[in-house]
């Protein structure tokens, strides 16, 4: 995305993938740090995070989120991915999840950083990476 500075929304996927030191994961991330991006998260990312940590990643984990921004959830996101969640829940299998780190997203106008792009089939999210 050029060298514009911005906010970019980090999905669980990626992050899982940084903790597995995955090589074109971990550059791209220490890239988008480095050119000054704010980088954010979603409170469903490190629950689901968390729950599935193992042994021996709790310090680079608590290292990682520490640099990142935890974006909020509120009545608005509620509303917005309750709206996905009716639109695609039976066409995609939209889950709450997903539903609410792409309203995070949309209403907090950033991209989302996702491995997964067919679990956000929302037409009014933009995707980075």
């Amino acid at each position: 995305m050029g060298g514009q500075v911005m906010a970019i929304l980090i999905d669980t996927d990626v992050l899982i993938e940084y903790l597995r030191d995955k090589e074109a994961i971990v550059s791209g991330l220490v890239e988008a740090y480095e050119r000054g991006n704010r980088l954010c998260f979603s409170p469903i990312t490190r629950a689901e995070i968390t729950a599935g940590l193992r042994k021996g990643e709790e310090e680079i984990t608590h290292k990682l989120f520490a640099i990142m921004e935890c974006l909020k959830i509120d009545d608005d996101i509620g509303l917005k991915a309750g709206e996905y969640m009716k639109s695609f829940r039976a066409s995609h299998s939209t889950e709450i999840a997903d539903a609410l780190i792409a309203a995070t997203a949309h209403l907090n106008d950033i991209p989302l950083w996702t491995l997964n792009r067919k679990h956000y089939p929302m037409k009014d999210i933009e995707f980075y990476g």
